[in-house]
């Protein structure tokens, strides 16, 4: 076979050409390679834990679920009914696996430098033992080879969990979960460590589709009626209780901005009980939202749950893929951010107090630099999170590092989260964070700003440490 066609993954990958960085680097990331993976925010439904069974298939399991890949392919023209996203409405989409895999494999060169891209060769190399590169020549070969690698037991969900060596996984979950699937993990002796977090956008924003239905789900799973403010804020609580009693450590807000605000509580009702009337404005649902982010920070402080903040991201940006598809379809676009005005109310508040994890997101890095690094730098309850979404990835981490760490320093940011949809590449994007932060910390003990002793405790805290003690992990 042409060698070209070998896939093959370079010992040295992401570590700077600089030969005296990457010597660095190739001894640090030694330290790293084979610590346990804390993964305190995903998007792996526990269903796959619960029931234990086969991988369906490649497809189901590499495309399909992954806007980070299908995003690209719709961007160059292949339409979502093509590669088998299901509909909203039931229709037509195509069936044959086996057909949209070859047509993955015949695009695969637009992943080319991408971290889409990386993941799949080091899933296919390292998880399935596949030494070929995916192109229309060997999609086939290489789909079979994943038929039969995901009929052996240890790549069940459970052994491959085991295989990653992680040591634990959050999933993301909604308030009115009854979250029955964690459930049944736990009892069924299984000692791997999967545990829910709680999302509740889907009952604290009056723009989210179905709101009013999910109320009226909420008062069901709570058992406390919401049909007031109060019976409202009782039952939110009372399920961030079930939640952590479940092994919840965190809770997860995806907001479009971070505007926060603080409501009276006659202010608050009043804005409820239009929502449920269904004649509230989008003002009404900023303030709404801003206002409960404060009461989510409160309750944080009184149950202990890390509380995590998402903004900047118009989601849903294409209405035509919405309408037939719904949410999380790869259109969800970065929005610029002002989080110093919009978060003084939190933090003036609650900001100070060390009871709280508040640990804040972005994918406007214009603000890393002018306000999040110093906020973080500053508050106590406040920590930044990892680069996220578009900016996981190598230019990304990097630019993160470089912009944040000389404000912040590195015990103000949490580690890396891989934030996944596609279960097996949460070793590939880990061993991306993991090398990156080595080649960051190189270039600091080459230029002499850090010693080689340093260096070693850094990233053994960026890699693990940090992860687990900021989620309580």
């Amino acid at each position: 076979m042409d060698e070209t066609q070998f896939l093959n993954l370079h010992k040295d990958r992401y570590f700077s050409s600089d030969p005296d960085q990457r010597k660095i680097a190739r001894h640090l990331y030694q330290l790293v390679e084979n610590l346990p993976l804390i993964c305190p925010h995903g998007h792996v439904d526990p269903l796959l834990f619960a029931d234990n069974r086969p991988f369906p298939g490649p497809t189901e399991l590499l495309v399909i679920p992954d806007h980070y890949l299908f995003r690209m392919l719709y961007s160059q023209g292949v339409r979502l009914e093509q590669l088998g996203i299901p509909r909203i409405d039931g229709g037509t989409t195509e069936s044959g696996y086996r057909k949209i895999w070859q047509m993955v494999a015949d695009f695969f060169y637009l992943f080319r430098a991408t971290p889409t891209g990386g993941w799949m060769k080091h899933e296919l190399h390292e998880v399935f033992g596949v030494r070929k590169r995916l192109n229309s020549e060997t999609a086939m070969e290489i789909y079979d080879q994943l038929q039969t690698e995901l009929q052996k037991p240890e790549n069940l969900p459970r052994a491959m969990f085991e295989r990653f060596n992680i040591e634990v996984l959050s999933t993301t979950d909604s308030p009115i979960d009854t979250l029955e699937q964690h459930q049944k993990i736990r009892e069924s002796g299984w000692k791997g460590r999967i545990v829910p977090a709680f999302r509740p956008d889907n009952v604290t924003d009056f723009t989210q589709s179905n709101w009013l239905k999910n109320i009226g789900k909420l008062s069901q799973v709570s058992g406390i009626d919401c049909n007031n403010y109060k019976g409202y804020i009782a039952a939110l609580e009372q399920r961030r209780r079930f939640f952590k009693q479940t092994g919840a450590t965190s809770t997860d807000h995806g907001v479009l901005t971070p505007f926060t605000d603080e409501l009276t509580a006659g202010e608050a009702e009043k804005l409820y009980e239009k929502a449920l009337q269904g004649t509230s404005t989008p003002e009404d649902a900023k303030r709404f939202t801003g206002h409960m982010l404060m009461e989510m920070a409160r309750m944080s402080i009184e149950d202990g749950l890390t509380m995590q903040i998402h903004p900047g991201v118009v989601r849903n940006h294409n209405p035509e893929i919405f309408r037939v598809f719904g949410a999380d379809k790869g259109c969800d676009i970065p929005s610029a951010t002002d989080y110093v005005h919009n978060m003084k109310p939190l933090l003036n508040k609650f900001g100070n107090d060390p009871r709280l994890t508040l640990i804040v997101f972005t994918i406007d890095e214009t603000s890393y630099s002018r306000e999040l690094a110093p906020l973080a730098g500053h508050y106590p309850a406040m920590k930044l999170g990892p680069a996220w979404w578009f900016h996981d990835s190598r230019e990304g981490m990097l630019r993160y590092r470089h912009m944040t760490t000389e404000t912040a320093g590195i015990y103000n940011t949490v580690g890396f989260n891989d934030d996944t949809r596609a279960f097996p590449s949460i070793p590939a994007r880990h061993d991306v964070a993991r090398r990156i932060d080595c080649r960051f910390l190189a270039e600091l003990v080459a230029e002499h700003v850090i010693d080689i002793d340093e260096a070693e405790e850094m990233i053994v805290d960026m890699s693990f440490n940090l992860a687990k003690k900021n989620y309580k992990l």
